[in-house]
């Protein structure tokens, strides 16, 4: 099974059994590389020697349900790989909603828009959109595996008020096709965790991307 029909089954809330075990799978695309854990299965997307992994992952000293998160085994697979990593996501899932978003919003077409710039790096079919007050930006853009990816930033200045509640929740107006949208959140930043669960996203595992160096 490659990793966009386990994603899809995920989606659909049809999990890897919970087993302990681990599955490796090649790497969807060169830009992509990682981690995913569900509850009691991870998923490693790589090309790197599944045997490698397997020994490496027995070697570390810690819960074996733990091991595929744990720092040691992290930092050996970025080291092996040449990758970089910045932090361990939660990752969420919701289903797309029909018509218009209830939010007011406006594309931004500027290819030189910062959050266009860092999109671009880790994303496909990237697009923008802002708030008219300039408060709260909305990206939209295929990620790993080619699944929709959300992503939104609310200005200090604008926070409190639930703007990013209802960014994560017009995003799901705004994906096409008619897929399932993905978004990740650090496991720390709590304020973006409670404002995707209020917009109806469902907790999915946790991933930690490889990201190559450019």
């Amino acid at each position: 099974m490659h990793l966009a029909e386990i994603l899809d089954e995920a989606a659909a809330g049809r999990f890897p059994a919970p087993d302990g075990s681990t599955t490796v799978v090649p790497q969807p695309s060169p830009r992509d590389a990682g981690v995913l854990a569900f509850t009691a299965h991870t998923v490693i997307f790589t090309d790197e020697d599944p045997d490698w992994i397997r020994a490496t992952l027995a070697a570390i000293d810690c819960d074996g349900l733990a091991a595929s998160m744990n720092p040691r085994f992290l930092a050996a697979l970025l080291d092996r790989t040449g990758r970089a990593h910045d932090t361990t996501d939660l990752l969420t899932v919701a289903d797309p909603l029909p018509g218009e978003p209830a939010l007011e919003l406006r594309e931004v077409d500027d290819p030189d828009h910062p959050r266009v710039r860092r999109a671009r790096g880790r994303r496909d079919d990237v697009r923008v959109w802002a708030t008219p007050t300039g408060g709260g930006v909305l990206v939209l853009g295929r990620g790993v595996a080619g699944r929709w990816e959300t992503a939104v930033e609310v200005a200090e200045d604008a926070r409190h008020r639930g703007l990013g509640r209802e960014l994560a929740r017009a995003a799901r107006h705004l994906v096409p096709d008619g897929t399932p949208l993905w978004s990740q959140q650090a496991a720390g930043n709590t304020r973006s965790i409670r404002a995707f669960q209020a917009a109806g996203y469902r907790p999915v595992g946790a991933e930690a991307l490889m990201l190559a160096r450019t």
